[in-house]
């Protein structure tokens, strides 16, 4: 375990990464990170580029769920990629989830 602890109105907690915001959560995390398509090495800098990448290796919009999410399913696989439907909320997990499921088409880099 590292971090820092911190005693705070009685408490003590470890707080893993100690620029992170007084709530625990870090506050540039998602610009921090970037998704490139390694085959073009272009950024994905938004929702329409990414789904005009994710429909040319074969996924499909899914309308079946959660309104809030923006989804892609394969036909060829059980996977589904589900995404928030705000892109400013799109982050390394959701980032780490498409490379995943794409694997040698898809890179999360440092900016």
């Amino acid at each position: 375990m590292s971090g820092v602890w911190v005693f705070k109105n009685g408490v003590i907690r470890l707080i893993e990464n100690p620029q992170a915001d007084s709530d625990g959560r870090l506050g540039n995390s998602r610009r921090s990170k970037v998704l490139i398509h390694l085959p073009t090495g272009q950024a994905v800098t938004s929702y329409p580029s990414l789904e005009n990448i994710l429909t040319s290796l074969g996924w499909e919009r899914y309308y079946g769920g959660d309104p809030e999410l923006f989804q892609f399913h394969k036909s060829s696989s059980i996977d589904l990629i589900s995404l928030p439907r705000d892109f400013a909320k799109f982050n390394s997990v959701h980032m780490y989830d498409i490379v995943i499921k794409n694997p040698n088409l898809f890179h999360v880099r440092d900016m």
